[in-house]
């Protein structure tokens, strides 16, 4: 389980798709968080199964 707090506005990576780059995070209900990717759009992504990544501001 992810210890990351997400709140909208938080860039992100999928760990396990780098293909879609870096996302935003839009809204998170409990452990659903949506987040709209650069390359993939917006994906609906469990995040007490998914340990998004952070992406600090200055790799932005």
């Amino acid at each position: 389980m992810s210890h990351l707090v997400l709140t909208p506005g938080m860039f992100v990576r999928h760990p396990q798709h780098p293909e879609w780059g870096i996302g935003q995070v839009q809204s998170r209900v409990g452990v659903i968080v949506t987040v709209t990717f650069a390359d993939a759009g917006k994906k609906v992504i469990n995040a007490s199964s998914v340990a998004l990544v952070l992406v600090p501001d200055s790799d932005l």
